[in-house]
């Protein structure tokens, strides 16, 4: 008797310890850098605006980021940020918008797309480069915030299935406190390249290009002419930044 109840209350216990355990799975917070956020009153005036952007209609292509994005300028921007001589001469022409805040994670980028910044725009390309907050000290791992980017590239994708990704590496920086901090960010972000790197479909919807090369002297320092604070692009690196990737988004928009 005790065999056969056994052998019927098995796959019942089975079951409800699969249940449960997917249970606890669906209940664990997913880690902060999928994890769509939104901001302070400042920051949402600054995305309502952009929404107002994307209503209007006409943007073939869009710039997607954070401050070293938000420096390019155009409308809804500081007239005199260091990119913006750069981004009115060169990508206004191609009817281009800037939906770049500074201090962005990934997470303020995705919470932005989830709500509003795409309505009313099938831009052509896309250019995004997103990351760099997620690495302070122990905010996110590589592994975190390759999955930010991965989060925000498959929700463009799902808005608005006809444009381009350009995908930018990461860019350098040395801003940390000390040598060993400095090469351990150093060390996240080229592991967060290495992994983004993986998205590139061969430039039929995803494009990833590492620019990193054109910031750096020689021995591979970052010269204060091209980012002063180690961190931040001067007028000089927006001008290498426009002919880094004038190439791949002429093409795109000419498709």
């Amino acid at each position: 008797m005790h065999r056969y109840l056994k052998s019927w209350l098995g796959p019942i216990v089975f079951s409800f310890a699969l249940g449960a355990t997917a249970a606890l799975a669906q209940e664990s917070p997913a880690h902060s850098a999928v994890k769509p956020a939104p901001r302070d009153a400042n920051w949402k005036g600054r995305h309502e605006a952009f929404v107002a952007i994307a209503k209007k209609g006409e943007v073939d292509l869009l710039f997607l980021g954070d401050s070293i994005t938000d420096a390019w300028g155009g409308e809804g921007h500081h007239p005199n940020s260091d990119g913006a001589k750069v981004f009115q001469d060169r990508f206004v022409p191609l009817k281009a918008a800037n939906f770049g805040i500074g201090g962005d994670r990934t997470q303020h980028v995705l919470w932005r797309l989830q709500n509003g910044e795409l309505d009313g725009i099938k831009p052509k390309v896309l250019m995004l480069m997103i990351g760099t907050n997620n690495s302070n000290n122990n905010d996110n791992t590589a592994v975190e915030i390759s999955d930010g980017i991965k989060a925000i590239v498959a929700e463009i994708q799902n808005r608005s299935p006809s444009t381009k990704i350009l995908l930018l590496a990461v860019f350098p920086r040395a801003t940390a406190g000390n040598p060993e901090a400095k090469k351990a960010q150093s060390d996240k972000l080229d592991a967060v390249n290495a992994e983004i790197a993986k998205l590139d479909d061969g430039g039929a919807k995803v494009k990833f290009l590492n620019i990193n090369r054109v910031f750096l002297g020689k021995d591979g320092s970052i010269p204060r002419d091209i980012m002063p604070d180690q961190l931040h692009v001067s007028p000089k690196g927006y001008a290498l930044w426009a002919d880094a990737v004038k190439e791949p988004i002429e093409k795109w928009l000419k498709d």
